[in-house]
Parts: structure tokens; C-alpha cells; sequence
């Protein structure tokens, strides 16, 4: 965020607080514009060289640019600004953990796959500057873990012309997540199944294909139909779209630090809405806790006691249905998808 030298308000993606730039203005409103990096003329002492050779033109993400310290500032006051904007609460946050590593860490990456005419393709990550033109990443992305990149390489490089093996149709969403023993592909859009048998031969790394349709429905068309990954320091049967934190190294941070918030926990009873597999729930068990999970997109309710100590129930719903029905609790645990909480649990 800028300003014009009119003293009005501007958005210029790339920046950093302390450049001076010079812009192009691409939308005028009443109280604020938004423009496209033109040259920076004196730059910041937080702004940095990019590591990927794609930043300059990618969209898949922002902040390579800027110093990682500059960067934990930049988050800190995000999160302030944005409880002041958008719920009219004043709050300071009081510190930040950093990730233990800024690059490789990701372990899902989400391409576009795009087929344009005589055979040739694009695929990779929307471009910054068009939005509907996508950036071609032919080799890694310097945010994927190194099994990612490797799959994906290896992946282009046999799909074939046209990227024949791939289901046909104009766009897909290629999804690529590890898990135990190596990659699963999930593939969005397009008509039929290709050819997976035979990607499977010639992408060592991946272990399993899916696809998944508009409404959210998976098929297997290739490899194991079960699926275990390593997290919080156990092996976990997971889905392949379930939804599961693509930083292991922050997730590890995050489970310890809320669990820490709910000490001395034996004998507590906690509840721990939408928790997925179920991260907080099974560590909190181990310190003694009767943990009432709820999460909507379970196969079936689950139970899983400690003998020696706490117990964690897992109940198939929603939070706005089943909470009134399992309240009171010493603690409530609420890590809703991004969309947010529904109004009726924030009224319970």
C-alpha cells in the first residue's frame, strides 16, 4: 500500500514498505487506485532478491521480495489491520513464529494445466499481471517440498504431446500432495481418464491417481485406494483431498502451541470443532483430556481412547449441529476452513 502523489491511496503488488516506485495506475476508484510496478527507483532497505525465476510474472506467491523479518512484520500487522476492518476490533499481537524453513516446505501444489493450439501446452501457476494467462513452470517451484518438484518434472516430461495421458479437455487443475511413499495426483476438469496405468509407469514418485468432479466426488483411476501420511509424529490413513496443513514443519509449532494454551489439561473436557484428522485432539487425549471432535467430512464418527489416560471421540457433522448438543466444556477449539464460522456458532 502506497500513495499517489495526489496523496490518494494505491495498491501496487511487489512493493515493499520504504520503496520509492515508479507505476502504472490499471483501476481508478473514489478512494483508492491500483497499479502495476513500473521500476523501483530507490528501494527499501527490507527489499530483497526473489529466489524463484518465475516471481517476477507468477501469482502463486507474494513475498519473495521483501526480508523474511520484514515479512513477520508484514503478517503481524495483516492480522491486526484486518480484526480493526472487519470486525472493529482493536488487538496487538504480541509475536510471530517464524517457519523453520522459507523454502521447499510445501507439500502441496496445485497447477493449471492449459491446452492451446497445434499441441502446446502451458501449465503452471497464474500469471501475476493477467490473471487468465498462466505462468509456465516447466521445473520446481521453490516453495514445493523436493518430492513435489521431482514428480512434477518428471511429469512433464512424459505426459506426451498434447499431454495425451492427462484427460482431454481445454483446462485441468492438477493437484500434487506427498504422502507415504511417495506423490498422489488429483486431477480437476476435463473429459474421461487418459491414460493414469500408464503415468503411473513412467512417474516413479507417484503412488496414486484421482479424480475429483465439480461437487467434490473422488475416483480412484490408478494405484493405491489407501492412502497413510506422517503428521504430528504418527501415521495417519488420510483422503486424497483431505484437507491437511501443507507446512509439516508449522504444523508442529501450531499443535504444541495451542495444546499449551489448555494447561494443566488432565481430567479437562475439550471440544475440538472442525479438526480433520484430528491434530489437537489426539495430543490433548495423551495428556489426559476427554476431547469431543467434530468434523464434517468423516467417513464415519471415530473413537480413539488412551487407556492410561484421556480419551478423543471424533463425531461426523457440523459444528453449528452438533456443538449445542455436546456443550459445556473447559476448552473449545475452533480452526474453521476459510470460509469462516457459520453466524450460529458464533452465537452459541
Amino acid at each position: 500500500v502506497g500513495k499517489l502523489k495526489d496523496g490518494s491511496i494505491v495498491f501496487v503488488p511487489r512493493t515493499v514498505p520504504g520503496d520509492t516506485v515508479k507505476v502504472s495506475v490499471t483501476k481508478r476508484k473514489s478512494r483508492w487506485s491500483q497499479a502495476k510496478l513500473i521500476d523501483v527507483m530507490r528501494p527499501s532497505v527490507d527489499r530483497v532478491e526473489s529466489v524463484c525465476p518465475h516471481y517476477d510474472s507468477c501469482n502463486g506467491c507474494a513475498l519473495q521480495h521483501m526480508d523474511y523479518r520484514a515479512q513477520l512484520k508484514w503478517k503481524i500487522n495483516k492480522v491486526e489491520e484486518s480484526f480493526r476492518r472487519i470486525a472493529g476490533i482493536e488487538i496487538s499481537v504480541s509475536g510471530i513464529q517464524n517457519s523453520p524453513n522459507q523454502f521447499g516446505y510445501r507439500s502441496r501444489l496445485s497447477f493449471t494445466l492449459l491446452r492451446l493450439p497445434d499441441s502446446r501446452i502451458v501449465a503452471g501457476f497464474h500469471s501475476l499481471w493477467a490473471p487468465n494467462r498462466i505462468e509456465d513452470v516447466v521445473e520446481t517451484c521453490s516453495l514445493g517440498e523436493e518430492t513435489l518438484n521431482l514428480a512434477w518434472k518428471s511429469l512433464r516430461q512424459i505426459w506426451g504431446e498434447g499431454a495425451r495421458l492427462l484427460p482431454s479437455g481445454r483446462k485441468l487443475r492438477l493437484t500434487l500432495r506427498t504422502v507415504q511413499g511417495g506423490i498422489v495426483l488429483i486431477i480437476q476438469g476435463g473429459k474421461g481418464p487418459g491414460n493414469p496405468k500408464r503415468l503411473m509407469s513412467l512417474v516413479s514418485e507417484i503412488v496414486s491417481i484421482w479424480s475429483e468432479d465439480s461437487r467434490g466426488n473422488k475416483r480412484l483411476l490408478a494405484g493405491s485406494p489407501i492412502l497413510y501420511d506422517e503428521r504430528i509424529g504418527e501415521i495417519i490413513e488420510v483422503g486424497p483431498t483431505d484437507f491437511l496443513q501443507a507446512n509439516r514443519s508449522c504444523e508442529i509449532l501450531l499443535n504444541e502451541w495451542v495444546c499449551d494454551q489448555i494447561e494443566p489439561c488432565q481430567g479437562l473436557r475439550v471440544i475440538d470443532a472442525y479438526c480433520g484428522f484430528g491434530p489437537f485432539g489426539r495430543r490433548l487425549m495423551t495428556f489426559g483430556c476427554e476431547v469431543i471432535g467434530i468434523e464434517r467430512d468423516l467417513e464415519n464418527d471415530f473413537d480413539l481412547t488412551n487407556s492410561d489416560f484421556g480419551t478423543f471421540n471424533c463425531l461426523k457433522g457440523t459444528a453449528e449441529d452438533i456443538l449445542p448438543e455436546v456443550l459445556p466444556a473447559d476448552a473449545v477449539i475452533l480452526n474453521p476452513p476459510r470460509i469462516g464460522l457459520d453466524q450460529s456458532v458464533t452465537a452459541i
